[in-house]
């Protein structure tokens, strides 16, 4: 099952208590205050883990919440730190506060971290308040609770390529024959109900990553249809292919119609680069002429089959040459180390 959003409640773990005591040796009986501080109360984190591909483990599991620290104790004993807790989510998740809709973060990678409930601090012993005039003092303080809050994940694929086309427009079987994905397929609307990944492989370590989504109607961007929900798998692609059937009654009507529900739900997503692959050229006889179409942004326009495999490999060799200066645009932006996030 593909779970793209999911709201769970984080707690983070309390401070401990500072400890309130003093020495008592047989060789110091009045040996002052060492009560110590408590230890810092568990955080919690959202980090990017590559293994997986949904956000199902939290339909499951609502609560998270680390433990609390130990308080501290005599002798200048500092109390045990808790441990932290981290939630691993598909790289391309972004983090909001689900109640205020604040923007918290985003993970992009394996690895990224971001701290999305802090532990509470520790609380200062009575060791803490001794001064020259106040030598016995039996002040402590308690520990900090930890924050509590209500956190939404919504999963953006990340992928190298968005096929994009109407219902029936062939996404499935394209992806299919350039990659090892097996989608479902049939000869209905909507036959797609959830996002679909697949790798193509060009031999010589060249490979790319393809995300099928459901189709697109007119009025997706207000959330028709299946909409917007899954529109927003197709923003973090880095070029997209609008699939146009040759059987289509208006091919140039309904590319049309692509290009209108993209730039109405993300301009910057309608900047992208893109081709135009026309589907379905075994349903036209040989000698029968292309359906002429006007896409003048478009980097190429390319009929194929994915029946008869008429045109597979120079799309794909295409998509690659695209992907490839896409990705010389991008710089690498490194994960942040979970031990850099907390000031003890």
């Amino acid at each position: 099952m593909f779970i793209y959003r999911a709201v769970v409640r984080v707690t983070a773990g309390t401070g401990g208590s500072g400890a309130s005591s003093f020495a008592r040796f047989k060789s110091k009986p009045k040996g002052g205050p060492d009560g110590g501080d408590g230890g810092r109360g568990g955080s919690v984190f959202v980090r990017g883990d590559a293994n997986l591909a949904t956000l199902l483990d939290y339909r499951y599991r609502r609560h998270w919440k680390a433990e609390r620290a130990q308080h501290g104790m005599g002798k200048n004993w500092t109390g045990a730190s808790a441990d932290d807790i981290t939630l691993p989510v598909p790289p391309g998740t972004i983090v909001r506060d689900a109640d205020s809709g604040e923007f918290i973060g985003e993970i992009l990678r394996d690895g990224d971290t971001l701290l999305v409930a802090k532990g509470g601090r520790g609380g200062r012993g009575n060791a803490r308040f001794a001064t020259a005039t106040h030598q016995a003092p039996r002040e402590w303080e308690p520990g900090e609770e930890g924050e509590e809050r209500q956190i939404e994940l919504v999963l953006k694929l990340l992928a190298d390529v968005g096929l994009v086309g109407e219902p029936n427009a062939g996404k499935s079987t394209l992806l299919s024959v350039l990659s090892a994905a097996r989608p479902k397929i049939a000869d209905y609307p909507f036959t797609t109900l959830e996002p679909n990944l697949g790798v193509a492989g060009l031999g010589q370590g060249r490979s790319f990553v393809i995300a099928d989504i459901p189709g697109i109607i007119e009025g997706a961007h207000e959330g028709k249809g299946l909409g917007i929900q899954f529109l927003q798998h197709v923003e973090r692609t880095r070029v997209l292919a609008y699939l146009i059937p040759l059987d289509s009654e208006d091919p140039q009507a309904a590319f049309e119609r692509l290009r209108r529900e993209v730039r109405l739900y993300s301009e910057l997503l309608d900047t992208k680069p893109h081709i135009v692959v026309l589907t379905k050229r075994d349903l036209l006889r040989a000698e029968a002429p292309l359906t002429e179409l006007a896409a003048p942004d478009a980097v190429a326009l390319h009929a194929i089959s994915s029946a008869s495999g008429e045109g597979i490999d120079a799309v794909k060799e295409l998509l690659w040459d695209v992907v490839s200066e896409a990705r010389k645009q991008e710089e690498p932006e490194p994960g942040i180390p979970a031990e850099d996030l907390i000031d003890d």
